[in-house]
């Protein structure tokens, strides 16, 4: 593994240089992946891991829209595609990649197909972690691993069909064959990953739920809904309020970002810009570290796991969801952004 220093912290990564492609076919040239669940993370993974050249077959529920899905995508019925309990049967690697409603609801009938030397691959630690409310304990004698993309699986394709890559981390729960290790790096660097940085399923679900709940979703969400309704309140048009709001953010500024880091573009911003992001970054931090604080101790203690458990396991949780994302479609900002989208230049 490559030592590298992150920030002042030396930390061990794999990179495809010391693990290349070839080693992983080599690694698992005798594997047969299969992929149940076919839904946000399972596409971009398997589609990946069959470009890359692996044997790779794909477990759904036949007759539904992501049987369909997986048809349309080139998996081929009774050859690559095939009902979950025959594709957990054909598969030495099952990659659990369902929702954890899914995992949970599903578990009984995943379990009695994991003989041993199998492997159980996840790509969250929720399961595994909050097992005593999740039910989901494997057998001792199979190995189960993690390969976490820090990316939805849509973004993991197109990184991948654009000859790039995106961060996963790593970590192996239970090593029963001697071989967990080279085998998970192997799929972390089948499905298209960066570089591969190691953890733990624990540290996975808790800094994956408070990143959720947090910067990557819920707190963006929140301020731009403040910023936008102050500027709203003050005469500002929803068309003004929006791109000051989102549209550059997340157009011009967070690809610089991403490229060059926020000190490059303080440095690169109009002394105006400059002055005032300088000064109101540390007032926005006080301000929100305390919810951030409650927020991580919230999942640290289980709470929002239990939570996510007893919504999504209700009769009706379609219902109250669609109802909820109704509430943010129609708002007046992402109806605005809807028409920014729809003027922005297509070429």
């Amino acid at each position: 593994m490559a030592q590298i220093n992150f920030g002042g912290v030396v930390e061990n990564v794999v990179t495809r240089e010391e693990f290349p492609l070839a080693k992983a076919l080599e690694t698992l040239k005798n594997e047969t992946i299969a992929i149940i669940g076919y839904g946000v993370q399972g596409p971009g993974q398997a589609l990946n891991l069959k470009d890359n050249g692996f044997k790779v077959i794909v477990g759904q529920r036949k007759g539904g829209k992501t049987w369909d899905k997986a048809v349309a995508d080139g998996w081929v019925p009774g050859e690559t595609l095939f009902e979950i309990e025959e594709a957990l049967e054909k598969g030495t690697i099952i990659q659990y990649l369902l929702s954890d409603a899914g995992q949970i609801e599903l578990w009984p009938t995943v379990k009695k197909y994991l003989t041993p030397g199998k492997t159980l691959y996840f790509s969250h630690g929720f399961g595994i972690t909050y097992k005593e409310k999740t039910g989901i304990i494997p057998p001792a004698d199979v190995d189960v691993i993690l390969v976490a993309p820090k990316g939805s699986g849509t973004s993991l394709r197109r990184l991948f069909l654009e000859g790039k890559g995106l961060n996963s981390s790593f970590a192996i729960e239970q090593d029963a064959t001697g071989k967990a290790r080279e085998k998970v790096i192997a799929l972390g660097i089948g499905v298209g990953s960066g570089y591969l940085f190691e953890t733990d399923f624990y540290k996975e679900v808790t800094s994956d739920l408070t990143g959720e709940r947090g910067t990557l979703m819920g707190a963006i969400q929140g301020i731009f809904a403040a910023q936008y309704e102050v500027l709203r309140e003050n005469g500002h048009t929803p068309s003004e309020a929006f791109n000051e709001t989102v549209e550059e953010l997340t157009q011009s500024l967070m690809p610089l970002v991403a490229e060059n880091g926020m000190d490059w573009m303080y440095a690169n911003c109009s002394t105006t810009a400059q002055r005032g992001a300088l000064d109101w970054w540390k007032p926005f931090k006080e301000a929100t570290k305390p919810v951030f604080e409650k927020l991580y101790s919230e999942v640290k203690a289980g709470n929002e796991a239990q939570k996510s458990i007893d919504s999504n396991s209700k009769p009706d949780y379609r219902e109250k969801l669609e109802a909820e994302l109704k509430e943010l479609r129609e708002s007046e900002m992402w109806q605005a952004g809807a028409t920014v989208r729809q003027l922005r230049p297509k070429n």
